[in-house]
């Protein structure tokens, strides 16, 4: 197959990529800008913006299939500029698709679509999409996920993914966060109580979504789903946490702060923060106090059953990558 990436210069569709070109499939990247190492694996770059129906039809031309990666994440951010990305981008893509007759369109997305605040344990797909977001980006991911999944039809086959908590060596968003709040002296445990969560490896996620285009078409049990993505090892919090300080030499995290008290300092730091047009993101906001102080993790039989998924890199192995991979930066 000729299979479109966007995003593919990306963490998780760097990895997909990867996946993909291993086993000799065509492989397009739509990105804003070259990636020098894509151009080492022999992968056809198209740029553009997502938000830029032209572009993006370019991009889509010529392919059987899409995976749709690329999204602006973050906790903090413009509304508009989500939209644009991960509403209007993902209407773009729906519209190439059907356009030029790709015939199938896996889609990435993220569990944050149905969290309202509270504790997951455990809960399938059945959950509905929250009512209410605390943050834009799980509200223009559920937008938008509804649309791929309303799209999906008997000559276009669609399935959306939502991979929880991405991580692993290269990782630009989680860890990195994690290892400057610690090295600053600013990373917290919010709340007391244990909170399990969900984590899912890069390598694993990459894999989830190689075996959804695969698999995926308009008559299989794929088409029109949602699934949920993970190691399938729910972890404590913050033993997860503190295992990344540890391969990265730096001390764990012991002290706490009350969960009202994060809250209320998100909610204070958003407010300043618009108001007076600052630059940068708060260090802390309400998405982000919710995330940390409740569990959320999922059952992921769905995506074993109709996928075929199931997780290769342990944790435990993961860690241990993680790990080698501080060494080799602190080496160079």
């Amino acid at each position: 197959m000729k299979i479109l990436v966007t995003g593919g210069g990306g963490f998780l569709g760097g990895a997909i990529v990867r996946l993909l070109r291993q086993r000799g499939d065509d492989v397009r990247s739509f990105t804003r800008s070259v990636y020098p190492w894509l151009v080492e694996h022999d992968v056809e770059q198209t740029l553009g913006d997502l938000a830029d129906a032209e572009a993006v039809h370019r991009a889509v031309e010529g392919c059987d299939a899409v995976i749709h990666t690329a999204a602006k994440a973050g906790v903090w951010g413009r509304y508009a500029d989500y939209v644009a990305t991960n509403v209007k981008g993902t209407e773009n893509v729906l519209t190439a698709c059907k356009a030029l007759g790709v015939r199938k369109l896996v889609y990435t997305s993220t569990p944050s679509v149905v969290h309202a605040g509270g504790d997951y344990a455990g809960v399938n797909e059945s959950i509905p999409y929250a009512k209410h977001f605390d943050a834009i980006y799980p509200e223009t991911k559920a937008i938008a996920e509804r649309k791929v999944i309303a799209a999906n039809g008997p000559s276009f086959a669609t399935v959306s993914l939502r991979p929880h908590l991405i991580w692993g060596p290269g990782d630009p968003h989680l860890v990195p966060r994690i290892l400057a709040r610690a090295r600053a002296g600013k990373l917290r445990k919010i709340g007391k109580h244990n909170v399990t969560v969900d984590v899912t490896y890069v390598d694993n996620a990459a894999e989830a979504h190689v075996l959804a285009v695969d698999r995926l078409s308009p008559e299989s049990a794929l088409a029109g789903k949602v699934y949920f993505l993970s190691n399938g090892e729910p972890i404590d919090q913050w033993k997860f946490i503190n295992r990344i300080l540890a391969e990265a030499g730096l001390p764990p995290v012991t002290r706490s702060v009350p969960i009202w008290v994060a809250r209320l300092a998100g909610l204070v730091l958003e407010r300043t923060y618009r108001i007076l047009h600052l630059a940068g993101e708060p260090s802390m906001t309400r998405f982000v106090a919710s995330q940390m102080s409740t569990s959320h993790w999922y059952d992921i039989s769905a995506a074993k059953r109709d996928l075929g998924y199931e997780p290769r890199v342990s944790v435990e192995e993961g860690l241990k990558r993680l790990g080698e991979s501080f060494r080799r930066e602190k080496s160079d």
